[in-house]
């Protein structure tokens, strides 16, 4: 396990390297790190990587609704040491975090999953690999190493990828299976919509499908259609079309002539979500995995109890964050009443929301075992590659310990209900 240098050591480094006029690569504040990344981001990428549904409420309040609590302090503890560590589903962590599957990381950066993955693997924080990856699954294990990693499942029309899929996901050493619930169909995502761009149409995104043996397969039987529409000739549509075949494996001449990456993109569009997803596809993954299952999307309470009694190994409270339904609840806020039907018998992971580590501590007091971040670290990858998603990584972790030891404790198994009260 990765041990995380002292929050005092990180904070004095920064300081220190102030004095030669050196400043850190990426913002520490939040608001600061989304604005710098959407500076050097395109429009097109921002709008996909910061949007949520509709007119965006459910993206302010997962995390306006962290300020619905407050913290309550206790000072006359020794604080002089502190051990951020837990244990979680078999791993020894070095703190409470995950990062979250991310999809179409090229947009940020073009290392993309393989600088997230080694910045991840350098901390010791398991990494969620995205479905919707820019880099196949094998490629960001290999450049993990033994880092722990999950990887994350759309259940698709086409079942035999779906085993497909989750047989890899073993294959390259990932140690649990979340399987995404919320995203049955795209949600109404208006600032991607105002620009009319969704990246898979320009075959991004798609990493794990083509490199799938199933899905090349069901990419050959694909039969011609030449009563296919046709854009029409233009730059964008040009430019499009060179996106999809240097996004598909294999030359770009070969990828025109055979059709392929024309065809994967229809094939994916047509099959990588399936409405019909219930309690039913949760029981047959037992039977293609052995390996943990974590169901994520799940908001209330009742859905919680239900998986607990379905034998689920846990549960991670995300509202996609704030992506697919307007003025739904916030993460933080469902986050009570579903640690209250789990009561401890499944670990609770929270995401959407996370900027901070008060948030980390208000999360852990109100049941979480861990959170998970995505765009910070996204705008990390933004900015400064691996050495941005390791800043953010790191600064996350300076600030929960700080907080936790200024509050008065020294592990995370200090935090409890006691160290709250509800804002005025």
């Amino acid at each position: 396990m990765t041990t995380p240098p002292s929050a005092l050591a990180h904070q004095r480094s920064i300081y220190l390297a102030g004095v030669a006029g050196k400043r850190p690569p990426v913002p520490l504040d939040a608001d600061g790190l989304e604005r710098a990344a959407e500076k050097r981001l395109s429009a097109e990428a921002f709008a996909y990587i910061a949007g949520g549904a509709g007119a965006g409420r459910t993206v302010a309040a997962n995390r306006r609704d962290f300020d619905r609590w407050r913290i309550v302090p206790r000072m006359l503890n020794d604080v002089s040491e502190a051990d951020l560590s837990v244990r979680l589903f078999g791993m020894d962590l070095p703190a409470p975090l995950f990062l979250a599957p991310l999809g179409v990381m090229e947009l940020a950066h073009r290392d993309s999953d393989l600088a997230v993955g080694r910045a991840a693997a350098g901390h010791g924080v398991p990494l969620i690999l995205s479905n919707q990856a820019s880099r196949p699954m094998e490629e960001v294990a290999k450049a993990m190493g033994d880092a722990p990693r999950w990887f994350q499942l759309y259940w698709s029309r086409e079942e035999e990828l779906v085993k497909s899929l989750v047989a890899r996901a073993e294959a390259c050493g990932c140690s649990a299976i979340v399987v995404t619930l919320d995203t049955k169909m795209l949600g109404w995502r208006v600032r991607d919509l105002d620009l009319a761009y969704l990246p898979f149409l320009r075959g991004k995104g798609i990493a794990q499908y083509t490199s799938d043996p199933v899905f090349q397969r069901l990419v050959e039987e694909m039969p011609a259609d030449p009563d296919a529409p046709r854009p029409r000739v233009n730059f964008n549509s040009l430019s499009t079309l060179w996106q999809m075949l240097t996004a598909h494996p294999g030359s770009p001449l070969d990828n025109l002539k055979s059709g392929r990456a024309q065809k994967a993109v229809k094939l994916f569009t047509g099959i990588y979500t399936n409405p019909t997803l219930n309690w039913e596809h949760i029981a047959r993954l037992r039977g293609y995995t052995s390996l943990p299952i974590l169901l994520k999307g799940v908001l209330h309470p009742e859905e919680a109890a239900r998986a607990v009694d379905e034998g689920v190994d846990g549960l991670i409270v995300s509202n996609h964050g704030g992506r697919q339904v307007d003025g739904a609840i916030s993460t933080i806020a469902a986050l009570p009443a579903i640690a209250g039907a789990v009561k401890g018998r499944i670990p609770l992971i929270l995401d959407s929301g996370v900027r901070s580590g008060a948030d980390m501590i208000k999360a852990l007091a109100l049941g979480a075992s861990a959170v998970a971040i995505g765009r910070p670290y996204a705008y990390g990858l933004a900015l400064a590659g691996e050495e941005g998603v390791s800043e953010v990584i790191r600064a996350l972790l300076s600030d929960f310990e700080l907080n936790l030891r200024l509050a008065g404790g020294t592990r995370p198994s200090d935090i409890d209900a006691s160290w709250l009260v509800p804002a005025p």
